[in-house]
């Protein structure tokens, strides 16, 4: 018989409703040993957790997530709240026994995600199963993209260029949201956009960035107060009311290098006037080029240097069956969107957990993140200063 994952979420905005969708439709599409049960919606307001949880389809509600995580009839804790958060809702959750999905990136701090990747590794012990949610690894283009480096496709990797590029802050006026605090989100557009095309360009060429050269820019670094929630638009601002201080990055852009000795170049930007969420990634080799854009995200750019002089970009549509988690969805041409790489994310970590496997990636891969972004910050503090990255 199917075995039932009683499911608590912690947060209902943007990516509370993207993980909602993804837990009722998983188990509709995907052949499963365990069904997630949507069993509680944690959120502080009473009313709005209420109302989100009738909404997206959560059995009941709730405003304290201590005692949610404790109840017997919780068995997976998914955090979806800003980062000041999450090491201590998944400490307490993991300590409960709770499988714990968490959001990226994983944590505020390297200090705070050193903890919860030891915290996970002990719990593993007692089958309990952890992951961080970087959700655009999921993405069936850029799934196909990794099995075709590690197959040899372009061959040796010589350069690594990502771009993550939004424009949502560009209004001076725009208010100031949890996201642009560094108390509550940790860092700017390195933490919520940069980490998303890091962690692509490593898991994807399957080498580690070991160093890097940074710089960071604050462009509007007063605005005015924000009133009511959300961070993409939801919030709003009284004109000419009291202002506050922006105290994180409005873009990060950085040199890099890998252990396979690849040189890499990133940029991360909420100030890319007209780009709304382009994600680019394109890795040169000795023997071609893969390139993979999310304003296209169902096909793969690939140029085959065998080829000789017919050798040219083929574009890929990635709607086979034979693709990436792709077989469980529509015939081959029709495409997917951003909700269904949530939904591949779910079925992945309930998967393992119903085998009773570590699922990817794991906390230790994101605490590898966070070393990450605290060199790029001290990088970018330093002048661009080269600087090592932790493991």
């Amino acid at each position: 018989m199917t075995a039932t994952v009683r499911v608590a979420m912690i947060g209902h905005a943007f990516m509370g409703a993207a993980h909602s969708q993804a837990w009722r439709a998983v188990h509709r599409f995907f052949e499963l040993d365990v069904h997630p049960q949507m069993a509680v919606l944690v959120g502080r307001d009473p009313a709005r957790a209420a109302e989100a949880a009738a909404t997206l389809g959560w059995q009941e509600s709730a405003t304290d997530w201590r005692e949610v995580v404790r109840r017997d009839d919780v068995d997976l804790v998914d955090i979806c709240t800003p980062g000041d958060t999450h090491a201590e809702i998944a400490l307490a959750a993991l300590g409960a026994g709770k499988h714990v999905l968490c959001e990226k990136p994983l944590a505020n701090t390297l200090a705070e995600a050193t903890r919860m990747t030891k915290a996970a590794r002990s719990a593993a012990g007692n089958g309990v199963r952890s992951m961080v949610g970087f959700t655009y690894r999921r993405v069936p283009a850029v799934a196909l993209m990794r099995r075709m480096v590690a197959d040899g496709a372009i061959g040796t990797i010589r350069h690594i260029r990502g771009q993550y590029l939004q424009d949502w802050i560009v209004d001076p006026d725009f208010p100031l949201v949890w996201r642009l605090q560094q108390e509550r989100a940790g860092s700017g557009a390195l933490g919520d956009i940069g980490a998303h095309i890091l962690d692509l360009a490593q898991f994807v060429s399957g080498q580690r960035i070991t160093g890097v050269a940074a710089q960071t820019e604050t462009f509007v670094r007063r605005r005015p107060l924000a009133r009511g929630g959300g961070a993409l638009g939801a919030a709003t601002a009284q004109a000419d009311g009291p202002m506050g201080e922006v105290t994180v990055d409005d873009a990060a852009v950085l040199l890099a290098r890998t252990d396979g000795g690849a040189l890499g170049t990133f940029e991360a930007t909420r100030f890319a006037t007209g780009r709304k969420n382009r994600i680019m990634l394109e890795i040169n080799g000795s023997d071609g080029t893969l390139a993979f854009n999310f304003e296209n995200m169902n096909a793969l750019e690939y140029y085959d240097a065998s080829r000789g002089d017919l050798a040219g970009f083929t574009t890929i549509p990635v709607t086979e069956p034979t693709h990436p988690y792709v077989g469980a969805w529509w015939p081959p041409g029709h495409g997917l969107g951003y909700e269904h790489a949530f939904i591949h994310q779910a079925r992945d970590f309930l998967e393992a957990i119903a085998t009773g496997t570590d699922p990817q990636p794991s906390f230790a891969e994101g605490t590898g993140v966070q070393h990450l972004l605290e060199a790029v910050l001290a990088s970018a503090a330093d002048h661009a200063r080269w600087t090592d990255v932790g493991t």
